[in-house]
Order: structure tokens, then sequence, then C-alpha cells
């Protein structure tokens, strides 16, 4: 597992006005196998800044490390799932989008194969080898998402909201699932949500960001034991305290608690 180092990052949008900061020195790190939350009203950069430890965007200074190596591009060390259920290709069965990535690094069909149905047993879609993305529900396609995401055995996994397209139920069954999948593999996982109770639910410590421009406004550990129970006194309280942390950007509609 890798460590993660942020490094003063700001990124300029170009915009018919002129140039526009979407994060402005950013720096934090992250440990080996931990599950960082990053929340923030909508404008403070949480995409942008995942996008640039993706490698999708190049920052105007500063830099990403990883495992001290500097991030200048996109690599199998970092797997990426979106929002978009559009992201799975749909010619492609759920056994042939969570082995794509194999087949691009070469690996042989067999090996490939074996692989990705175990990817598919992890997410609990071992059922569903054979089933094309129109075939399965919203929550069904984020899975095979994570599978294929986590099926070339990246060291960090990076996930840009991809619960909130959802309903309440399904979000919450997934938010089980992915603590699942994070106890099993110990991935080191970097998590954009809007959602206060996720982050909450999710979360070794949580990256607070301030917007226009996005700065890093505080960092909250989360010292809950494992597995967590969003109905206890203790859950509840630590929503309020992040609640509390982001009310004066959030304006108090922006940030979602439960449901």
């Amino acid at each position: 597992m890798l460590p993660i180092e942020i490094r003063d990052v700001t990124l300029n949008y170009d915009t018919p006005g002129g140039k526009v900061q979407g994060v402005k020195d950013v720096s934090f790190t992250i440990a080996p196998s931990e599950f960082v939350c990053i929340v923030g009203p909508s404008g403070c950069g949480k995409s942008t800044l995942l996008n640039i430890i993706a490698g999708f965007l190049k920052p105007a200074s500063g830099e990403i490390r990883i495992d001290g190596k500097p991030v200048t591009g996109q690599g199998m060390d970092r797997g990426v799932v979106f929002q978009d259920f559009a992201q799975l290709f749909p010619w492609r069965t759920a056994l042939g989008n969570v082995s794509f990535g194999l087949e691009m690094k070469g690996v042989p069909k067999e090996e490939r194969e074996k692989i990705a149905r175990e990817q598919l047993r992890l997410v609990k879609l071992e059922k569903f080898t054979a089933s094309y993305p129109h075939h399965l529900s919203g929550g069904m396609q984020q899975r095979v998402a994570i599978a294929r995401a986590l099926a070339y055995n990246p060291a960090v996994l990076l996930m840009d909201e991809p619960f909130a397209a959802l309903d309440a139920l399904t979000r919450d069954d997934m938010q089980r699932l992915l603590a699942d999948v994070w106890r099993e593999t110990r991935k080191t996982v970097i998590y954009v949500t809007h959602n206060v109770a996720e982050a909450v639910y999710l979360a070794d410590r949580v990256i607070v960001m301030s917007p226009h421009p996005g700065t890093v406004k505080l960092e909250v550990k989360i010292p809950l034991e494992r597995p967590r129970d969003p109905l206890s006194a203790e859950f509840v309280e630590w929503q309020k305290k992040l609640l509390h942390h982001l009310g004066h950007e959030a304006g108090g509609d922006d940030m979602q608690t439960n449901g």
C-alpha cells in the first residue's frame, strides 16, 4: 500500500472572465489503507482535486506524490469510480467490464476472467457475470464499476460521489458493501461526497474544504468503531460536528445528512 502526499496544489480554470482558481494551496497526506472522505459545498474543488490525484488534470503549481513518486498522468496504481452509470461499457457483460483493465494489461483470458469473477464475488454479483449493464439496477452497475476498479489491483481507489444518484435505501446498502470491501481489501480510498452521514459512516478521516477558491479548512478524525451504527448517539454527534464545521460555507442547505 502506498502513502499519498498532496503538496500545495493549485489549479486554475480559464473562463470568459479570466482565470478562476478551482483549488488553492491544498496540502494533506493520506496513510496507506486509510479511508479519507473529502466534503464541502458545491464549488469547493472536491472533484477537481480528485481529478488531479487521478492524473486527469494537471495542477498549475504543487504536486501529488504516491509512494514518493510524482503523479504526471493517469496510472494503473489508481482505480477510479464515478457517479455516472454510463461509465460501464454497454456492449460488455459484467464479467467483460470487470476484466477490461486486465485485458489492457495483457493478462491472459483465463487468468483475467478468474480475477474478474473473484471481484464480482466480492461485490456480491457472482450470479450476474453474463448480464449487460442495461439488465442491472443502478446499484448493481455501481458494484460492477467498483469491481472493475479493483480488478487490476490498484493501490488507491478514487471515488467521486459514486452513490449520489441512487435512491436512499440502495445508497445505504452500497455504503455497507463498500465498508465491507474496504475491510477485506484494505485499499487506500479517497472518497468525495456531499453527504455528511456517508462521510461519518465510511471515513477514518474527513477533509473539510472551503470554497472560492477551494482550500482545506480542517481535517477531522472519525474515531468510531466499525461497523458503525448510523442510529447511535455517537454517530449523530459526529454528524453534528461535521455540519457545524461546514455550516458557515454550506449555508445549511448545500450539504446532505441521512436520507
